[in-house]
């Protein structure tokens, strides 16, 4: 974190070194989604790094650009029409810097939507823009099926059967999925000092996988899982990145760890971004599957459900070792 002398206000929220051009990442996993080899390259990936990239998705570039002329339009309203669409329907609706109910903070806006099966949630009254809800809904259900395609490929690449063994989790009436749209303004008043205001602090996603998708703005880090450094991830707007998330480190018993990543942001530009969370079921059974333990092999971690980790995580700060509680005495 970097310390200024005398920093300008930013809300109370912590400031990183700004990232040059030497801490973009060169070797992001690309995915071809449509090539006969992406269950064994998706494999390799979350072994490697837990996070990839994902081209030739299939998801049409119109819903992608809907989705975000509809967001930035919501965006750039006056900032008391958007505090109308506040957290009316807990935790979801609108929101500004205060990232969770535990003190967190980041330069960003956000809107926090339900998703139930391929859309956003009846009980979810916002967005109330019928233009902003079709586009996001259309957008979700075809960001959704990518999600169901890397889980299929996981269980194909694992030697897991049967082939929806992970995708069902997702698919089951009462998955507990959601959908983010982050807003990270430009923070000019940062410019020329070196440092950036954290747009979002360092965390990993609890749920199975998550699928986002931004604008042309970088942002996003990744902390590589060799030696914890951290590394910026070139943008693409046409492409999809994944993150392994917690629920998935412990059904591979920690053959694939989740990724921890932030987003830093930048002075002069806004940051547009879309984030799925596929999660299962709050009943679902969170362990190791059996057919990825070899003979003799424990579990590392205690047995869940979902519904328990969920809970036990949103007591917690973004940065905290959410699994560490889990994981059984060695």
């Amino acid at each position: 974190m970097v310390v200024l002398a005398n920093p300008p206000v930013v809300d109370q929220i912590p400031l990183l070194r700004s990232p040059g051009p030497a801490d973009y990442f060169s070797a992001v996993p690309v995915v071809d989604l449509s090539s006969p080899g992406a269950a064994r390259a998706i494999v390799d990936a979350c072994e490697r790094f837990g996070f990839f990239k994902v081209v030739n998705h299939g998801v049409a570039a119109g819903t992608m650009d809907r989705a975000e002329s509809e967001a930035v339009r919501f965006f750039a309203q006056a900032q008391a029409d958007k505090d109308r669409a506040g957290p009316g329907y807990p935790p979801f609706g609108y929101g500004s810097k205060r990232i969770g109910l535990n003190g967190d903070m980041g330069w960003l806006e956000y809107l926090l939507l339900a998703v139930d099966h391929a859309s956003i949630s009846d009980g979810c009254a916002v967005p109330s823009s019928a233009a902003l809800r079709n586009a996001l809904n259309e957008y979700i259900a075809a960001v959704r099926k990518v999600a169901m395609r890397v889980l299929e490929a996981v269980a194909e690449g694992l030697g897991i059967a049967p082939a929806d063994a992970l995708s069902a989790m997702v698919a089951e009436q009462g998955s507990d999925q959601v959908f983010r749209v982050n807003h990270y303004p430009p923070c000019p008043a940062l410019q020329g000092l070196g440092c950036s205001a954290t747009g979002f602090g360092e965390h990993t996603d609890p749920q199975l996988i998550s699928v986002l998708r931004s604008n042309g703005t970088s942002g996003l880090q990744i902390a590589l899982q060799d030696g914890g450094q951290w590394v910026s991830v070139p943008s693409d707007r046409d492409a999809f990145f994944v993150n392994v998330g917690d629920s998935l480190q412990v059904l591979t018993n920690g053959r694939f760890r989740s990724v921890k990543h932030r987003v830093v942001t930048n002075s002069l530009k806004s940051r547009v971004s879309f984030i799925y969370f596929a999660g299962p079921p709050l009943a679902q059974r969170i362990a190791p599957l059996p057919q990825l333990l070899g003979e003799g092999e424990q579990s590392l971690y205690k047995e869940f459900t979902w519904g328990e980790y969920k809970k036990a995580a949103y007591k917690t700060r973004l940065g905290d070792n959410r699994l560490s509680q889990f994981v059984k005495a060695s």
